[in-house]
Formats: C-alpha cells, structure tokens, sequence
C-alpha cells in the first residue's frame, strides 16, 4: 500500500516546473488580445467620433478658438501623411496604412507576452485604422486640433495622430530601457523546488569551504633527523 501523501520525487517536482512555466506565457499572451483590440477600438472610436462632431459644427477652414489664441479647434483637411506631411497622397497612404495594420497585428502576435507591448501597439493599431478610415472614405484625413502662439502654429492633429505619436514615444523608451518590454525578469531560470541534493560525499563537515581532498593532516612536529 503506497502513501500518496509523500512529496514528489524532484524529478517529477522539475518536470512540473517546467510544464508550468511553458504554459504561462502562451496563457498570458491570449489574456493580452482584448486588451490590444479594446484599447485599438477605444482609439478609433473617439478618433471618430471627435471628427464627425467638426465636420457637421464646422466648415472646412473654419476655426473656434478653445484656450484663447493658444488651442484652436479647427476643420482642416489633410491629404498628406501624419501631421500634414507630403500632401496629395492620400489613397497611397491609406494602402500604406492597411499594410501597416497587417504588420503590427503580426507583430503583436510575436509578442503579446508583454504588457507594455500591447499597450503600445494597441494605440498604435487604433490611431492607424483612424486616420486609414478617413483616407479610404474621404480622400483626406480630418484635423482638427490647432495649437501654437501668434503665427507660430504647430501641425494640426487629430485623435488618431496623439496616438500614434504616443505609441512612438512608447517605443522610444523601449529601445533606451528595454527592461520596460520584458518587466525586467533575468533569463536565469527560478530555482526548482525538490531539486536533489548534492552528493554526500561532498558535504563540507568540518565548515572551512575545503573539500575532503584538499585537507591536509596536522603536522605533529618537526621531521624526524636523518638516522645514525
């Protein structure tokens, strides 16, 4: 009759270990999907709802200051890329922009594992899928955000473009720390509980960190002289 109350033998102890260990990341990596896709649609959603409410509140060029002369709210009409650059090219841009969609959808695969990844991506996802909308439905994407002082204006922006601006800034401190990524664990395996011991033959009885080979016997005296 065995005892089922033993402990594992540490070969049974590691093996469990390991199991564990293997199917933590993968089970960390599914939680990680809604929360890339909700906070993408999170952006997207107020990127779009921010536009529609100054497309039907204004007309095109039309401005309303907010915060005196400082931040404007004004409908501007960008056919180029992020923040108003290389205009006219809003149907190559918004190809551009589903290939990219593809690209950090497959990347976030790669590396769901990591929190801050996730978070990064997802704002980066949901501020491309906002301004690529815009693109592919209107021929341009709406700004609306005007923030400078006197003439000395900034580039006009948008919801999606904080976003995405963000995500860069994001990716900017996780190439100078990539600690941020992978919260900091070491890549030295935990210690396994159970692990065998070492031999008994090698146990340091006597407390001075020498192995029984390397002691030598007291000497009890000089050597005895040459013999007469």
């Amino acid at each position: 009759m065995t005892d089922d109350s033993r402990p594992a033998p540490p070969a049974t102890a590691a093996a469990a270990a390991a199991a564990v260990g293997l199917g933590a990341a993968p089970m960390r990596a599914r939680r990680r999907w809604p929360l890339f896709a909700g906070l993408a649609l999170l952006v997207v959603a107020a990127d779009q709802l921010a536009k529609v409410l100054v497309t039907r509140g204004l007309t095109a060029g039309q401005s309303v200051d907010v915060v005196g002369d400082v931040v404007r709210i004004v409908f501007g009409q960008n056919s180029g890329a992020l923040f108003g650059l290389f205009k006219d090219n809003a149907l190559m841009f918004g190809l551009v922009s589903l290939a990219v969609v593809v690209l950090i959808v497959g990347y976030h695969a790669r590396s769901a594992s990591s929190l801050y990844l996730t978070v990064t991506l997802g704002l980066l996802l949901g501020g491309a899928i906002g301004n690529m909308l815009d693109r592919l439905r209107l021929g341009y994407v709406v700004d609306f955000v005007d923030v400078g002082i006197g003439p000395t204006r900034f580039y006009t922006f948008n919801v999606a473009d904080s976003a995405i601006s963000l995500a860069i800034l994001l990716l900017f401190f996780a190439a100078i720390r990539p600690s941020l990524v992978d919260g900091g664990t070491r890549s030295t395996p935990p210690a396994v509980v159970g692990a065998p011991e070492p031999p008994a033959g090698t146990d340091d009885d006597w407390g001075d960190g020498l192995e029984p080979d390397d002691r030598r016997e007291p000497d009890d005296g000089p050597p005895d002289g040459p013999a007469r």
